[in-house]
């Protein structure tokens, strides 16, 4: 019997402090960054590194998608990113379906081919969705498709559920695209 009341007492005792602790680890949540746009991003450089992955990421307040260049370090990777109403392959002009409420047109400044060789460094046919990429369960992609590489440019489209901000940012040896899940920061 006393064994059983120092239980009690002491889950009493440590009801107050459960409480108290609760408040102080939601002072520590952050809020989402603001301040992104919707305009264009250009950034001017190149390189001869050639695009050998794609891939995306869930975040709490954003979708992210990265484009991988190894070798490549952070001056020479230049991009270009953009909401475009409808995708079109470089070269032939072809349209690519992309679904989504918006497209942003992704171009990265490297080739996804050897440029030696002309062998693709990248598995991924123009139009087609990327490999490895599922999307299922993200708040703001929809689709992501390969326009293709053409003149040492790489070209992506990414389908949105709507026209939200973004930015860009150049990491060693990737580009890396954060859209915001919506415009006021909110979670």
């Amino acid at each position: 019997m006393t064994l059983a009341l120092v239980g009690v007492t002491s889950a009493v005792a440590l009801a107050p402090a459960q409480v108290q602790a609760a408040p102080a680890a939601a002072a520590r949540v952050t809020a989402c960054p603001t301040g992104w746009g919707s305009g264009q991003e250009t950034r001017l450089a190149a390189t001869t590194q050639s695009v050998t992955n794609a891939r995306t990421g869930r975040q709490a307040c954003f979708d992210r998608f990265v484009v991988d260049v190894p070798g490549a370090g952070t001056k020479g990777l230049g991009y270009s990113v953009r909401y475009v109403s409808r995708l079109h392959q470089d070269g032939s002009g072809d349209p690519i379906t992309v679904g989504g409420g918006a497209v942003l047109e992704i171009r990265v400044a490297a080739p996804a081919y050897d440029v030696d060789t002309g062998a693709p460094t990248y598995p991924a046919r123009p139009g087609a969705r990327l490999p490895g990429v599922d999307l299922t369960g993200y708040r703001t992609f929809r689709d992501a498709r390969f326009g293709g590489s053409f003149e040492g440019e790489t070209q992506f489209g990414l389908g949105l559920r709507a026209r939200l901000p973004f930015r860009v940012t150049v990491l060693a040896d990737r580009v890396v695209v954060d859209v915001a899940h919506n415009w006021t920061g909110a979670r």
